[in-house]
């Protein structure tokens, strides 16, 4: 049996592009033991493909703030171990940063990543046992597609994207009523934030269709935004915070996702659903939402060009959303 340690670790969207590799591996060898090591916060993800056999979460980001705790080095020697349980035929790293690469070169099994001319960080391919190139100026699936294929001796798939993932079955929150679409307002900085009053105007149109707003937050000011949102517009529900697989529960059963530059919006897509992602300060050509067949999904907006509400609405009439 062929085993297969992947490395990507964040963020959120970067975690959903990798999902195909493990579907194109899959398909090319039905006995393969895929593991892969990723941020803790996002560990859910790659739980959610079945091809997955092991997820070793790491937290990087919470060690880093508390390196003279005792406890940060105990978690980290258990992690080290986790990595080294098992001997890999490869460990590919499609992250190309350095800090990916060392955790590449810890575990037991020749590393592979990108090389000088294709890495995000180019020193980190000084760790690698074998380097590819890797293209760039495509698309970062595409990218991660490429690199597996040349790591494991296969032609790079042309093919549409297969995410390969469905959300538990678990029960939706009470307060949701169908049907309902998923407004995700919150991102990582606030440049990257759709005007409000777009947001309301948006949803008080989807109401008028049938269609229930519905708002997920995860810091405080998300939930204010989110509650000032559904103070103008009537029906609108605020959802109660919820972790990463609750919430991909929530987008499974949504009629449609709007959403900005956010990693949900790729979670949208992965998971089937009629997407579109909105661009206000960044630009989505290399990575912005990206289709498996037969799934409707756009990025409308580029840095500095703001689509408004009633892009969003004919993007989402083009869809037959109503």
């Amino acid at each position: 049996m062929r085993k297969l340690l992947l490395i990507k670790t964040s963020s959120l969207g970067d975690v959903v592009h990798n999902l195909p590799v493990v579907s194109d591996v899959a398909e090319r060898f039905p006995d393969a033991a895929i593991d892969w090591v990723v941020e803790s916060s996002f560990a859910d993800i790659p739980r959610l493909h079945p091809g997955v056999r092991r997820v070793i979460p790491v937290d990087l980001r919470r060690w880093r703030k508390a390196l003279w705790r005792a406890t940060t080095w105990r978690a980290f020697a258990e992690f080290k171990h986790q990595l080294r349980v098992d001997d890999y035929d490869a460990v590919i790293d499609t992250q190309g940063l350095f800090k990916s690469a060392l955790l590449a070169n810890w575990a037991h099994g020749p590393s592979c990543g990108q090389d000088h001319a294709s890495a995000r960080e180019p020193f980190a391919t000084y760790l690698y046992d074998r380097r590819f190139h890797v293209e760039r100026g495509r698309h970062a699936v595409l990218r991660n597609r490429d690199l597996v294929a040349q790591a494991l001796g296969y032609t790079p798939p042309l093919t549409a994207p297969v995410y390969g993932i469905c959300a538990p079955r678990e029960a939706m929150p009470e307060t949701l009523r169908t049907p309902y679409f998923v407004c995700l307002h919150g991102t990582s900085r606030a440049s990257k934030c759709w005007p409000v009053a777009n947001w309301i105007s948006l949803a008080d149109t989807m109401r008028q269709h049938g269609v229930a707003p519905v708002f997920p937050w995860g810091n405080v000011e998300e939930h204010q935004r989110a509650n000032a949102i559904a103070a103008v517009v009537p029906e609108a529900i605020v959802l109660p915070r919820l972790p990463l697989h609750r919430l991909s529960v929530v987008l499974e059963h949504a009629r449609a996702v709007v959403g900005v530059d956010t990693g949900l919006a790729h979670l949208a897509v992965a998971l089937a659903r009629p997407t579109v992602a909105i661009y206000t300060d960044t630009s989505p050509t290399l990575t912005g939402v990206y289709p498996p067949q037969g799934v409707h999904a756009v990025n409308l907006g580029d840095r500095g060009r703001i689509p408004m509400p009633a892009d969003v609405l004919k993007a989402l009439s083009d869809f037959g959303v109503w």
